[in-house]
């Protein structure tokens, strides 16, 4: 088994990847991997005509996926946008690795993420000794995944100060990087596309600019729209974690992930699964990735602090964690959910006196 914490998704399911491009009869785009349809298998899942298991990565509406694979053949950039936790990074880095076989050509999005990091740096030693000269440019992702027909990844886009942002119309519309101090260009090879990511909830977000915008294509990617789909979603994920870790706990029982996902679905809707009451909502998202790692964590403290079996009190910190992100409003949203929701719900008492034992 790997010692790599987190394997890129090109290593992890490099045997599915394998089996698509030996079974795949499709046309294959210029520096694609697979045709765009064996992408969308890659993504949806499903059984080859070999009778291989292609496992889903992404859990939804197919046309959403087959709309994002169908963008990047054309010279229109993707952006995925969303709600935090709705997968975006996920499907983002499936993408890549599905059409390039490389989906580490990544620039992250903050706050202090400069031109240098789109366009080009440069090693200042060798630019001091020597002059300006090709040799002393730092290449980005970006710049690298044009000249090689490869898709760059941009995580938290409206992160990026909107002047940096900017940066990317020239790549995006004219398929060209200048590099003025030595009065050369960079010119993208077939292949080459963008995908990017962006949410409007967080704290600290930049809207793009309309010219920017107009560059790309953007699919918007929901909350799951079933509870069996996210509970689906958070079985699969916890799954892969859990073999990861090589935790010495036992795979968490359905109805440990329906509790948590039922809470989370509550609370982010502002009513009760029967319709019946009416609930205030946190100042969080609660998202699908959340209770993932609500799950994860209870796994850990079940392994290592418990009998190796998920119970009420190993996932009662982290619910009240997700929940309760600002201590004054959201310890009230959250006592009021916990006497007049949980309380009365026969099968949830351990729930109840877990959260109760926390004092929060």
């Amino acid at each position: 088994m790997s010692t790599i914490l987190r394997q890129h998704a090109e290593e992890l399911f490099a045997q599915e990847l394998e089996e698509l491009k030996k079974q795949d009869t499709n046309k294959i785009p210029a520096n694609w991997v697979l045709s765009p349809q064996s992408v969308v298998t890659y993504l949806m899942g499903g059984k080859l005509k070999n009778g291989f298991e292609i496992t889903p990565k992404y859990i939804g509406n197919k046309r959403l996926m087959e709309i994002a694979v169908a963008t990047l053949t054309t010279d229109r950039a993707l952006l995925l946008y969303g709600l935090p936790g709705t997968a975006k990074s996920w499907v983002s880095e499936h993408l890549a690795a599905a059409v390039s076989g490389n989906s580490t050509l990544i620039v992250q999005g903050t706050a202090g993420t400069g031109e240098d990091a789109i366009r080009y740096g440069w090693n200042y030693a060798r630019l001091l000794a020597e002059g300006p000269s090709e040799k002393a440019l730092v290449e980005t992702p970006l710049m690298r995944a044009m000249k090689d027909g490869k898709i760059a990844r941009i995580e938290e886009l409206t992160r990026i100060g909107a002047d940096v942002q900017d940066a990317l119309i020239t790549v995006l519309s004219e398929k060209t990087l200048p590099v003025p101090e030595l009065n050369i260009e960079i010119q993208a090879v077939k292949g080459f596309n963008v995908i990017a990511t962006a949410n409007n909830r967080d704290k600290g977000v930049n809207e793009l600019s309309s010219a920017l915008k107009r560059r790309f294509n953007t699919v918007i990617l929901p909350v799951p729209d079933s509870i069996e789909e996210e509970i689906d979603i958070v079985k699969r994920r916890v799954e892969s974690f859990e073999k990861t870790m090589e935790l010495p706990a036992e795979p968490p029982a359905l109805q440990e992930i329906r509790r948590i996902v039922t809470i989370f679905r509550e609370l982010r809707s502002g009513v009760t699964a029967d319709g019946k009451t009416k609930l205030k909502t946190p100042s969080g998202t609660l998202s699908t990735a959340e209770a993932i790692s609500v799950v994860n964590s209870g796994l850990a403290m079940a392994a290592y602090f418990g009998d190796g079996q998920l119970k009420a009190h190993d996932i009662a910190a982290g619910i009240i964690g997700a929940v309760v992100k600002d201590p004054v409003q959201d310890r009230i949203v959250w006592q009021e959910y916990l006497e007049t929701v949980v309380k009365p719900r026969e099968e949830w008492k351990d729930v109840y006196r877990a959260c109760r034992d926390l004092g929060i």
